[in-house]
């Protein structure tokens, strides 16, 4: 059974998760503006992601006898000075949700909430990988500069990433 606090805090990701899908979806309208559809595409996949994590939270919460409880979600970010900038806000927003299943994992270890802490230990792996995706494409980006030809390469490679939730 989980603790009043455990709980909160799970239903916390919950709005966490969904409000990343919701600021990735204002990252892909931005993209999608400016005519680069892979990296809209990029950031699109990246929103699915998001809901399925939300999910996960949802589904544990259920099985675990916890209510789950949908809040409000704040406007996301929705202009940016150019794809750099895109980048190093996701790279930042996914350093918070670091932190948060870092926070999580802490209460569920001070608890001894040992199913918690093999959902978490799913999640913290996801967030190395969050995080080096956003880093890797940061880092061409920063490369590449003003070079259009490069950007529109880069383009087309985000343009061929789909989502597949992973079986369990």
């Amino acid at each position: 059974m989980l603790s009043e606090r455990l709980l909160k805090e799970l239903n916390e990701q919950v709005k966490y998760e969904l409000y990343s899908a919701h600021y990735y979806l204002a990252m892909a309208a931005y993209c999608a503006e400016q005519d680069l559809d892979g990296f809209a595409n990029f950031f699109k996949i990246q929103a699915e992601e998001e809901k399925f994590h939300a999910m996960k939270f949802f589904d544990f919460i259920n099985e675990m006898d916890g209510r789950v409880t949908i809040q409000a979600l704040e406007e996301p970010k929705n202009n940016y000075e150019s794809l750099v900038d895109v980048f190093k806000s996701a790279l930042e927003h996914e350093k918070f949700v670091t932190r948060r299943i870092y926070k999580l994992m802490d209460i569920a270890t001070e608890e001894k909430e040992h199913a918690t802490i093999s959902l978490l230990k799913w999640f913290v792996d996801e967030q190395i990988e969050e995080e080096n995706s956003m880093k890797a494409i940061l880092k061409k980006l920063e490369r590449l500069g003003d070079n259009s030809h490069g950007i529109y390469m880069l383009d087309e490679e985000l343009a061929q990433r789909t989502f597949t939730p992973p079986v369990e």
